[in-house]
């Protein structure tokens, strides 16, 4: 009678073993093939184990060498398998994965599944399955913009360095404005949720004119100032500078972050600047807003309170924005910025 080889296990790897055996978390797979190991240990010969386990005696025999071989690492996963010869060449996939890259089809601007598989003659199953393989969606595009800025990282450093350590004594505002927010209302009723039916609402609407949202953001507690008016001028600009200098404390230096829009840059904003010092200035580089912290607070506002709403007319779109900053200030949430000026320039340096 054939005698399998003995199995020696240490209190280490019996405890491991065991773990495994009975762990909830585990395969169903791991956790026989470490009942068979175990009982390999007490002695039991192959064909034992298989009647006590109720499998085959060739599981155990397989399973039993492969512990020998390759110790508790080789319990975890399957030994790879050859499979069936690919059907699709390697010389056939690389040309595919070429022309999605390189090319476009003659009456379309990017390959889809069954364009691909026309022209490669095979199925769009086969094309769907190389693409999701190597990443590839020609399907979608993202949009970029990299700053030409001479000056970017210098400015990038000064603003980064505002939001992860702000002076003492002094305030730092992300201030912008959201112009022309529109007032819309709806060209039929509305009709509400209800039980299998989403929310709808016609897809036109009438415009009941458009407010600018001028907004100053605390980026210590993420308390916002702002100020609705009509136009997005410099003399509007400078109404709501007059109005942070008069709401915040004189004893505050002032620290502003905002983008190259012209009506920052005005002659007139420029002499008041200089006639009020605890104001500093820091721009962002071209083509970067998204450095300022406030579009964030944007986009809460219109995500929250702006895009589903219906306003009959121009003052209830001002008073809902008015709602919405007061109830924000009620329980404001610091926006964290956590990213720091080399790991930005870096990205930006490689795309």
């Amino acid at each position: 009678m054939r005698v399998a080889q003995p199995i020696v296990v240490n209190e280490e790897i019996r405890r491991k073993l065991e773990q495994q055996a009975r762990g909830c978390s585990m395969a169903a797979r791991v956790q026989m093939r470490s009942r068979i190991i175990l009982l390999a240990s007490d002695g039991l010969q192959n064909k034992q184990i298989a009647k006590t386990l109720q499998v085959a005696p060739r599981m155990v025999t397989l399973w039993r060498g492969r512990f020998l071989e390759l110790g508790t690492e080789g319990l975890l996963k399957d030994a790879p398998r050859p499979g069936r010869t690919p059907s699709i060449s390697a010389e056939l996939t690389a040309t595919l994965i070429a022309k999605t890259t390189q090319g476009t089809p003659s009456d379309g601007t990017h390959w889809s599944t069954r364009t691909m598989a026309k022209e490669m003659r095979i199925s769009k199953a086969s094309v769907s399955r190389i693409w999701r393989t190597i990443g590839l969606k020609p399907h979608r595009v993202d949009s970029f913009k990299v700053s030409n800025d001479p000056h970017f990282a210098d400015k990038l450093e000064a603003i980064v360095g505002l939001y992860l350590n702000p002076p003492e004594h002094a305030l730092v505002l992300s201030v912008n404005e959201k112009s022309q927010i529109q007032a819309p209302d709806r060209t039929q009723p509305c009709l509400p949720l209800k039980k299998g039916r989403v929310q709808t609402m016609t897809h036109d609407h009438k415009r009941n004119g458009t407010t600018t949202l001028f907004a100053a953001l605390n980026i210590t507690n993420s308390e916002v100032y702002g100020l609705c008016q009509q136009k997005h001028r410099h003399q509007e600009w400078l109404k709501f500078l007059r109005m942070i200098n008069q709401t915040i404390p004189a004893d505050k230096e002032i620290y502003l972050i905002c983008d190259n829009y012209s009506t920052h840059k005005h002659e007139r904003v420029q002499s008041w600047l200089e006639a009020h010092k605890r104001f500093h200035v820091r721009f962002t580089p071209n083509s970067a807003s998204w450095l300022n912290m406030v579009e964030r607070f944007f986009r809460d506002l219109t995500q929250n309170r702006l895009r589903r709403r219906v306003f009959q007319d121009l003052e209830q779109l001002i008073m809902a924005i008015g709602e919405y900053i007061d109830g924000h200030n009620q329980n404001p949430k610091p926006f964290i910025w956590i990213a720091k000026a080399n790991d930005i320039l870096e990205k930006v340096t490689r795309a």
